[in-house]
């Protein structure tokens, strides 16, 4: 990286003028316009700010403080501008608004269908080199693939449509073994009817201590969101539990601390393209907030200021993708009315958003949720014979739940472990049917049963 030329400005402060570091995409020098110039940046011990070149206004920038080759959203923007136009797709595709993960020293620009207005893809830029970081960006192959996706460039949830009616998936029972973010781009567009998960919880416990951070936790919720988006149908739910969780304290002198996840989520669906339906509250009985330790100083001193509510509830957010048709589309051009009236929920339905269902256990697994909520949430939004995903799938309730309810399932766990307990699973939901189960970076049943 060249080094930045300095002189000295009149105040004697030294002012450096940043120097471009874009990408070499091409085989000449790309053009800049005047509005992404290089802003003057002023350096004082332990204080760094930016100053725009024609008003003058100081900004204080971590930007400056890491030394970042791109400073803004205009430069990362042009960066990513000159690569489309490199690999000729600046005529299909537009950017989003780019964001930088300074945790990584990344810059992330989303890239956007012209015609479709949906995110396809990303680009990903090193913040301190400005050199598009390939193994993480989505490649031009990918990207064509998608595009060509989409034919006539209609928008995504439109070519669903055939004739008034909309296709059916053609999806049957998988399991992945590998990371949602990373699976989630090898299946079909708009190949799944419901998305119905439980993500990790954040280190609540020893055993979820994955993150180093809540917002690298976040990230990778908003991650799988948004390629969730992708494969799921137009007008169709995503349907998540979520809840605070507590983060002890580490010593006598710190206090504990519980974080809204569910709130952080909920802003994160809506930026995503999710329309909000309904918050459901999921009520387990008394005696199992206990566990969390929450409300024992109270209880056993009555001072005020102390009172903490024992937690007895999660969340069940429930939101659908967001279309411009109503959701009586979805019931009324259903190509099989059939499945449609024989999907009719029974009286015994939940009538409130107040579901109390006991929680369930599991030797294996820390955090399951009960088959009651799964087929409670599978019932009330798919319908017979629909494609139902779990991104973060653990020992299979969603795809038990979906077999007993005659849908097919789509589970992805990264943890090799579950997969077996899926794999097992499989065998008893479906008995002989489960040797047709795709098994997806891992050793299938049937050929299991090969090697016996």
């Amino acid at each position: 990286m060249r080094k930045p030329d300095s002189k000295m400005g009149k105040t004697g402060k030294s002012i450096t003028r940043q120097s471009k570091h874009y990408s070499d995409m091409s085989s000449h020098e790309p053009r800049v316009s005047d509005e992404t110039q290089p802003y003057l940046i002023t350096r004082e011990p332990g204080k760094a700010e930016i100053q725009h070149p024609r008003n003058g206004k100081r900004m204080p920038r971590v930007a400056i403080n890491r030394e970042y080759a791109v400073l803004d959203v205009k430069q990362a923007r042009q960066i990513c501008l000159n690569w489309l136009s490199y690999v000729n797709l600046e005529n299909a595709l537009g950017l989003g608004l780019p964001e930088i993960d300074d945790r990584q020293h990344f810059w992330r620009v989303p890239l956007i269908g012209k015609n479709t207005h949906e995110r396809i893809g990303e680009v990903v830029i090193d913040a301190k080199t400005s050199l598009i970081v390939a193994g993480k960006s989505t490649t031009k192959d990918v990207l064509e693939t998608r595009l060509l996706g989409r034919p006539n460039g209609t928008a995504g949830r439109k070519a669903r449509r055939s004739n008034g009616t909309y296709i059916l998936s053609s999806l049957g029972n998988t399991v992945i073994l590998g990371d949602s973010e990373v699976e989630l781009h090898n299946l079909p567009a708009q190949s799944v009817d419901l998305v119905f998960t439980s993500p990790p919880y954040y280190n609540a416990r020893p055993e979820y201590s994955d993150f180093v951070d809540y917002e690298d936790y976040l990230l990778k919720i908003r991650k799988v969101i948004q390629s969730t988006h992708r494969v799921l149908a137009e007008g169709r739910f995503f349907v998540m539990n979520t809840a605070p969780v507590l983060v002890r304290r580490t010593s006598r002198n710190d206090a504990s601390k519980r974080i809204a996840v569910p709130f952080d989520i909920h802003r994160i669906f809506v930026e995503e393209g999710f329309d909000f339906i309904d918050d459901i509250i999921w009520v387990k009985p008394e005696g199992a907030g206990w566990a969390t330790g929450r409300g024992r100083r109270f209880a056993a001193d009555r001072n005020p200021l102390q009172y903490k509510a024992v937690p007895v509830t999660e969340y069940v957010l429930v939101y659908r993708k967001h279309s411009d048709n109503l959701i009586d589309w979805n019931i009324r051009c259903h190509p099989k009315q059939e499945l449609v009236k024989a999907s009719k929920i029974p009286d015994d339905y939940e009538r409130t958003n107040v579901w109390r269902i006991h929680p369930a256990t599991h030797p294996k697994h820390p955090a399951v949720f009960p088959m009651d909520l799964a087929e409670k949430v599978i019932r009330y939004y798919s319908f017979i014979g629909d494609v139902i995903l779990d991104p973060f799938a653990g020992i299979g309730t969603v795809g038990k739940s979906a077999v007993k309810l005659s849908r097919k399932f789509v589970l992805i766990e990264e943890n090799p472990a579950y997969i077996e307990e899926i794999r097992q699973g499989c065998m008893e939901w479906l008995g002989k049917e489960a040797e047709n189960v795709l098994f997806v970076n891992c050793e299938g049943i049937r050929d299991s049963h090969r090697l016996l």
